[in-house]
């Protein structure tokens, strides 16, 4: 990171210690949300007695709006107040989701809960990721999103398992979120002690970038003034075509998600799979995911981002339907290891493209704007999917859900151009607006 005299270097190489730390960070991050991936939906229906599939997945629509708003402004704040103080925030806001939980008496507890939960995920999750994009510049940009989401991921799919395993061993509460009081504790700490600051990076980035351009041959455009925060959520959002497209990718990737997790559960429970076999299903999606993400996301480094996108969003939708086609469980779990293979496609090569897009100066806050639409897809589809469980079941809800993925990924592959520039890292036409 810094070489004695004051001055900092970007690299992966050169700021391993540092990486390093982050990305532990990330695992209790990730098991924060994983806590609630396998058990949560069977508390609602046999502790509390709910029928509606849409009470039930309110959890996950409070979940969803939370963290999509928050993600908007974390990056945003970021920028001007740093990334380690929005980084601790965001674990104090998460203190009192495990005890909540806990000790819930009225379901309305845990809507509560969950909207501290998208608070904690929101500022971790991002700084997170922003901090590893700050050190190590634009060189490996796509292997250290690969690596922070394999560390995120692989926990979810971890601690969905083995609270699955603890929930059938013991009950559905409290044994199994013991363990995220620890949790909760492990990442403040370590946030508050060893992370250190990286908006310096970013800063250095941007003055190699304005040398870059400056000398770039054929290049005689100013350096783009700095936008407002409405002008890079319009391009994010629908004016620039490349990055509409990864946002809209990423809203349609998380409500699959949201389906998944609050419908799956009472899916496989209704057909008499019991929970400790939900939690295997519902931990090899993300491990496959988490796991993958080393070779993926390097991988969008040398073959590009577009169609690794389109292509894993794509593989998605058939893991779906073939989860609600074939109802048995070998070809569940099947699904779940291609649903995941899908995801760790489009994951890291999602925040990679969107990380081509924009200058260093504001990379942050429009990172904040695609994960504002991405993390909104967690409440669109727990809403939609709970929705259409109530009117047609939960068998039409997947379909519909398998559909709209599919929608996603063939948009991608008519209209999104390859984000990965060739040539200089730090030249011309890294800035997409």
């Amino acid at each position: 990171m810094d070489d004695g005299n004051g001055s900092i270097r970007l690299g992966l190489h050169e700021n391993l210690g540092q990486f390093s730390i982050l990305v532990l960070i990330n695992v209790f991050v990730g098991m924060m949300v994983g806590l609630e991936r396998t058990v949560v939906p069977l508390i609602g229906e046999k502790e509390f007695g709910l029928v509606s599939k849409t009470a039930i997945v309110s959890f996950i629509v409070s979940f969803g709006v939370t963290k999509a708003i928050c993600n908007l402004f974390a990056a945003r704040v970021s920028e001007t107040v740093g990334r380690k103080k929005v980084l601790v925030v965001g674990w104090l806001v998460g203190l009192p989701v495990p005890f909540i939980i806990i000790f819930a008496n009225r379901w309305f507890w845990f809507d509560v809960a969950n909207v501290l939960l998208g608070v904690n995920q929101a500022l971790c999750w991002s700084m997170t990721v922003i901090m590893k994009v700050d050190l190590v510049g634009p060189k490996r940009r796509g292997l250290a999103l690969g690596l922070n989401e394999f560390a995120g991921y692989l926990a979810v799919g971890f601690t969905a398992w083995i609270t699955g395993y603890i929930a059938s061993v013991y009950a559905l509460r409290p044994q199994p979120f013991y363990l995220g009081i620890g949790v909760v504790f492990a990442g403040l700490l370590l946030s508050l002690l060893l992370a250190k600051e990286t908006r310096q990076y970013a800063k250095l980035e941007a003055q190699l970038h304005h040398a870059a351009a400056a000398v770039s041959v054929g290049e005689n455009r100013p350096s783009t003034p700095n936008p407002s925060m409405r002008e890079i959520f319009a391009q994010a959002s629908w004016k620039n075509r490349n990055l509409f497209s990864c946002s809209q990718a990423g809203l349609v990737n998380n409500l699959n998600d949201g389906m998944s997790w609050g419908i799956y559960p009472l899916f496989f429970s209704s057909l008499g799979l019991g929970v400790a076999a939900i939690g295997t299903i519902k931990a090899v999606y993300p491990a496959a995911w988490g796991a993958l993400q080393v070779f993926t996301g390097p991988l969008s480094d040398r073959w590009g981002r577009k169609w690794l996108i389109a292509g894993g969003m794509i593989v998605q939708a058939g893991a779906i339907w073939l989860t609600v086609t074939i109802p048995k469980y070998p070809a569940w779990v099947i699904a779940a290891l291609l649903q995941g293979v899908g995801t760790a496609m489009v994951y890291p090569t999602l925040l990679a493209a969107i990380s081509d897009g924009a200058h260093p100066e504001w990379r942050a806050s429009t990172m904040g704007v695609y994960r504002f639409w991405r993390d909104l897809g967690y409440a669109v589809g727990a809403l939609i999917s709970g929705i259409v469980a109530d009117l047609l079941g939960m068998r039409a809800a997947i379909q519909l859900v398998a559909a709209l993925t599919l929608l996603s990924g063939l948009q991608v592959a008519l209209r999104m151009r390859e984000t990965l520039v060739r040539g200089p890292a730090t030249g011309p036409g890294a800035s997409r607006f």
